[in-house]
């Protein structure tokens, strides 16, 4: 068969499903065309997604590395985020993923030395943000993080875990109000 050429294509009903290709096939926009999305975008563009927060501090000891526990999902299109048991996120799509985190801190004045931000992958760092204050030690700081990252759809998944390194005492991971402590991910592509 040939070229089709036409100015719109509708179902008979006007409602329904209209099929393009089949199953293993695919479909082309030449350079310079342009496709129309309509508002709410196409489904499974960027998706699964989610995006969670820590809804209250969380102490953090000198020289330690924790999970951080984000409780209050903010969106999870899947359903792939565990906000209660694991805090990690298991997308069931294979694909590439743009992951970012944030993890706020709050010593008291002059107390911390070292902070870090983590992402995790199957249980091993993947991405880190530092704030190393050197010398001069600070009251507290916000790292933030963000990678592409290949999941295989199935075991793959990804946790947020912060480091503090204080002159005395815990530090808190900031939570509650103005949503400073975050993790998120999307699909960007197959």
């Amino acid at each position: 068969m040939g070229t089709i050429k036409t100015t719109n294509i509708e179902t008979i009903t006007g409602s329904g499903t209209l099929t393009l290709g089949q199953s293993g096939e695919t479909i082309s926009v030449p350079s310079g065309a342009t496709l129309t999305v309509p508002s709410g975008g196409l489904s499974g563009q960027n998706y699964p997604a989610f995006e969670a927060r820590l809804s209250a501090h969380q102490a953090n000891s000198d020289l330690a590395t924790s999970k951080v526990l984000c409780d209050t999902v903010v969106f999870d299109t899947g359903s792939y985020y565990d906000n209660a048991t694991n805090y990690r996120y298991t997308p069931l799509v294979a694909g590439k993923y743009l992951v970012y985190a944030q993890t706020a801190f709050d010593t008291t004045s002059g107390n911390a030395r070292n902070l870090a931000s983590y992402i995790y992958k199957n249980g091993s760092i993947y991405s880190a943000s530092f704030v190393n204050f050197d010398a001069n030690d600070g009251e507290g700081a916000s790292p933030s993080t963000s990678v592409i990252i290949d999941m295989n759809g199935s075991t793959d998944y990804l946790e947020l875990y912060a480091f503090t390194d204080v002159l005395s005492g815990t530090c808190n991971i900031q939570g509650q109000s103005y949503n400073e402590t975050f993790f998120g991910a999307y699909r960007i592509g197959a």
